[in-house]
């Protein structure tokens, strides 16, 4: 049957370990990720800090929306899939919600992979400016949230939690979708209209 659309929540069997907070944070003080790099090894030509991750406008309590009941129970034949319902031009501000209360719920930052159907995430585009290189060198060391377009989810490698945003009107979402699903080895997250993400995936997801 067709996914139901959901508030961002993470269920506790797509949670990673848990982990003490760092400096006394808790799960209502959102994390920035990915946020500046540490500068200790500076790439050549670096002009300094980059941007942080844009902080959505209005982020919803990460208390509140963790009580939500999961979209469907993990699957042994294969991962848990979350629909959030989200516009074209909210899909990337509903996408870091996620990205923060995964954090927050214990996955480490290398478990996550965030695709775009359409305009690239601002990390990624800032990343891209050092060069192909370094951008997939990044992805190959799965140390930090990865984020990509999703021309790019062939070339990416499988991450137990994958994140789309499915931020354009084209089909681009029919052709990234399935593969965003073979990538995902413990979680799917869709942010998006749900009638045109349960197109894309098939109602017998």
């Amino acid at each position: 049957m067709p996914l139901s659309p959901e508030e961002p929540q993470i269920h506790e069997s797509a949670q990673g370990p848990r982990v003490t907070p760092a400096a006394g944070r808790t799960a209502q003080t959102p994390r920035p990720v990915p946020g500046p790099r540490p500068a200790a090894a500076p790439r050549p030509g670096r002009p300094g800090p980059g941007p942080a991750r844009p902080t959505p406008p209005a982020q919803r309590s990460h208390s509140a929306v963790a009580q939500t009941p999961p979209t469907r129970p993990p699957s042994p034949a294969g991962p848990q899939i979350q629909l959030i319902p989200a516009p074209a031009d909210g899909a990337l501000d509903a996408a870091g919600e996620a990205v923060d209360l995964l954090l927050d719920t214990g996955r480490a930052p290398g478990d996550i992979l965030v695709l775009t159907t359409g305009e690239a995430h601002p990390w990624a585009a800032h990343e891209l400016s050092f060069g192909e290189d370094a951008y997939w060198a990044q992805h190959d060391a799965r140390d930090d949230v990865f984020y990509a377009g999703a021309a790019a989810v062939e070339r990416a490698s499988a991450r137990p939690v994958v994140v789309v945003a499915v931020n354009a009107a084209d089909d681009t979402a029919a052709r990234a979708l399935p593969l965003a699903l073979a990538r995902a080895e413990a979680l799917l997250i869709v942010c998006g209209d749900p009638q045109r993400i349960n197109a894309a995936l098939g109602a017998g997801v």
